[in-house]
């Protein structure tokens, strides 16, 4: 087989799996919010389909898919059908720049054959793709609120377009202090230089505090529901959405939860990193086992963010729209521009004395 035949077939095979992967965690996110929830009502939650109510997350995809889709007379059937799509693609695309690892070799056909845990490695330009499709993502939410020819649903649309693009700037104006002691927009750079425990949360935790901030209006999630706001919006912008449309609207939520994670760990919290841990475990570099470890790192990583996702959704109250705009504008933007200006003097000193490079 040819290397290259070898390469599209790995390729692939990341590709589905990671699909597979996020479809999995997004069903059993839903399954552990309606947990969490009832843990902090003091009720059980899910517990009638499968042990545990394990299976609840697939009887209700189940029941997704045989309703009657529904779609409004009047409304533009062409966006109507494209906007979940949108909305769903953007999210599953962003993995195709995010690494869950290091590499590991294996023997195929008698060739040694590296693998990277990422479907693309080494992008020079990751974090820039990132932040290019999910600003994509407002225009998935907008066409649904738009198509539908509902007044509802089209404010909710509007509310959203503000919202993110007003919170895309804080975003990515935190990121910059960070990118600016990386010297590097590769996210595999980034992480490779944040090990021995120098994780980029010490040096900079105003920027790690207003991107977490900013991830929760990207993913529309409460504080910052205001796009769906179901007292004032009946359902916000999927009003007139029904059957597996409305369940592409809700993967990509929890699908974005965990794009958020994932970006928060690798750029703040020395992604696969962990002091200590791969010295004790003595792993050959570029064994599989040693990926495997990398990977399960990362995710016990993440698993304490999306937790915090979750309880704040059923702790704090929404904010009135005034109020996220102000937060957004007045105070965010502001900070995150003097983070940047801090940043750029500390590392002129640094380097003036010779303690940086």
């Amino acid at each position: 087989m040819s290397p290259i035949a070898v390469e599209v077939i790995i390729f692939l095979i990341k590709a589905v799996l990671i699909i597979n992967g996020l479809l999995m965690s997004a069903a059993y996110l839903v399954y552990f919010e309606r947990k969490i929830s009832a843990w902090a009502q003091n009720r059980i939650g899910p517990n009638r389909v499968g042990p545990l109510g394990l299976f609840q997350s697939f009887a209700d995809v189940f029941k997704l898919y045989f309703k009657e889709d529904v779609v409004p007379k009047l409304a533009d059937k062409r966006f109507h059908l494209i906007a979940p799509v949108i909305s769903i693609g953007i999210a599953i695309g962003v993995y195709a720049v995010i690494p869950f690892g290091d590499s590991f070799t294996v023997n195929i056909g008698g060739a040694a054959t590296k693998i990277w845990l990422a479907v693309t490695p080494h992008v020079n330009v990751g974090i820039l793709f990132i932040l290019a499709m999910t600003s994509l993502g407002v225009y998935g939410i907008t066409l649904a609120g738009w198509s539908s020819n509902n007044k509802y649903s089209l404010l909710g649309g509007l509310r959203s377009a503000a919202q993110m693009i007003s919170y895309e700037l804080s975003m990515g104006l935190a990121l910059i202090s960070v990118l600016m002691m990386a010297g590097s927009l590769d996210l595999t750079e980034i992480v490779h230089k944040q090990a021995g425990g120098s994780w980029n949360v010490f040096f900079q935790p105003l920027a790690f505090i207003i991107f977490l901030t900013a991830s929760f209006a990207e993913t529309n999630r409460t504080p910052f529901d205001l796009p769906e706001a179901e007292p004032e919006l009946v359902g916000g912008y999927h009003t007139e959405y029904s059957s597996m449309k409305f369940g592409l609207f809700f993967l990509a939520e929890y699908i974005n939860m965990v794009t958020a994670c994932a970006i928060m760990v690798i750029l703040f919290f020395g992604g696969w990193n962990a002091p200590f841990l791969y010295e004790a475990l003595a792993l050959p570099e570029g064994s599989p086992l040693l990926a495997l470890t990398q990977f399960g790192v990362m995710a016990a990583k993440m698993i304490p963010f999306l937790f915090f996702f979750i309880w704040v959704r059923w702790s704090v109250p929404r904010f009135r729209y005034d109020q996220l705009m102000s937060l957004g504008w007045k105070v965010m933007l502001p900070l995150a521009l003097a983070n940047i200006a801090i940043t750029g003097v500390v590392m002129v000193i640094l380097k003036h004395f010779g303690i940086i490079s």
